[in-house]
């Protein structure tokens, strides 16, 4: 199993170049189930990255490009009146059918828009006109968003982001692999090279797998001190809620599975910790005032809490 999830992470390296980290984290997000906002400036790759995911994993990707005209309809789907029949017809949205779905720049499309997505994103399902409709697993919403040129963008609202099990950001490539970028888009696009190397039930059979990682009472106890320090941090004044604890269990199972552990470590969780937690606290007006970010904020919280082992 573990073979097989290096082997996705290897072609998806094909396109994204020197990015390991970021690779490597979205495809823990991948194994826990969950959804990942790609938060960073224009033209490093983000809508690249999720498209060379889908080939690699073989699942069916559907692509929305959020703007200000984007309807919720458009996103879930509407119901239209039949004559011949004499009833109304569900005809589905860019959700449905989809393995990996991204709404690029998600933040440039209305609230109300944005909050379509939603039930998809916790229940993976729609409901239109009373009438629900189940989303085919595995369900996976890849956003991307970046804050230049701002004017226009509506931020999304905290319940949006807590959906998000991870926040990444890829940031430039180094001069090394700046320089491979420019040699290997000389005569071919490295899109072409990516290679299907599993598929609909491989991936679920990855997800029940790292489900399935071990952790004990000491790890438990340590990510409960660590979200419960955060409510106590001078720095934030929003700290990490019940529903963050369990996503940084999740993504603390799925950093073990791609490990190649079944068993999870502190190692693990201190990890994943900021990509899980980044996005879902707020900063106090004392970190703001002393430009504390969120990650030194969290950074904090880890400081003071005890490792349950020593050197893990």
């Amino acid at each position: 199993m573990n073979e097989q999830i290096q082997t996705v992470i290897s072609q998806v390296e094909k396109v994204i170049l020197g990015k390991t980290s970021v690779v490597e984290k979205v495809m823990m997000a991948v194994l826990a189930g969950g959804h990942v906002l790609l938060d960073d400036v224009p033209g490093v790759g983000k809508t690249s990255l999720v498209v060379a995911l889908s080939r690699a994993l073989g699942l069916p990707y559907r692509r929305v490009q959020c703007t200000p005209d984007l309807l919720p309809s458009d996103i879930v789907g509407f119901s239209v009146y039949d004559r011949q029949t004499g009833t109304f017809r569900y005809m589905p949205g860019a959700v449905n059918g989809a393995g990996l779905f991204l709404a690029d720049e998600i933040n440039r499309t209305s609230s109300k828009t944005q909050s379509a997505l939603l039930e998809a994103m916790e229940e993976r399902q729609v409901t239109v006109d009373g009438q629900v409709h189940p989303l085919e697993a595995p369900f996976m919403v890849f956003a991307t968003e970046n804050h230049v040129g701002a004017a226009g963008t509506q931020l999304l609202p905290q319940a949006q982001l807590d959906r998000f099990l991870v926040r990444l950001t890829l940031g430039y490539p180094d001069l090394e692999a700046q320089v491979a970028i420019l040699r290997d888009r000389r005569t071919q696009d490295p899109m072409d090279r990516v290679e299907c190397v599993a598929g609909r039930e491989e991936v679920l059979a990855m997800q029940r797998r790292a489900a399935e990682a071990a952790m004990s009472e000491e790890i438990l106890g340590y990510i409960a001190r660590l979200v419960m320090a955060s409510r106590e941090e001078p720095m934030i004044e929003l700290g990490l809620s019940p529903r963050a604890a369990i996503a940084v269990g999740r993504m603390a199972r799925a950093c073990a599975c791609l490990r190649g552990r079944d068993y999870v470590i502190p190692r693990d969780v201190r990890e994943v910790f900021f990509d899980v937690g980044g996005h879902r606290i707020l900063l106090s007006q004392r970190a703001r005032a002393g430009h504390v970010d969120a990650r030194q904020a969290l950074e904090r919280v880890m400081s003071r809490v005890e490792s349950p082992y020593e050197g893990t």
